[in-house]
């Protein structure tokens, strides 16, 4: 699985690629995470509000932090 942050660098983005990390870690989902800060492929992905969660291609959140039981319930579904 691979999971990507969205993010320019704000502090809710911050937030949410370390809770991701912690959700991947406790739960043993074998993911990759990754921090995407690039301007020009976060538009890529057609996404205007950030932060945003994509996993495995699909944009599955985009506009507000999650919370980790939110991230887990997105990753484990």
């Amino acid at each position: 699985m691979e999971i990507k942050v969205l993010g320019t660098g704000c502090a809710g983005c911050k937030a949410l690629y370390e809770t991701v990390k912690r959700v991947v870690a406790e739960t043993g989902i074998a993911a990759e995470v990754i921090k995407e800060e690039d301007l020009l492929k976060i538009i890529a992905y057609n996404v205007m509000s950030l932060p945003a969660l994509v996993v495995d291609g699909k944009v599955v959140s985009k506009g507000k932090s999650l919370s980790a039981a939110e991230v887990k319930a997105l990753l484990t579904k």
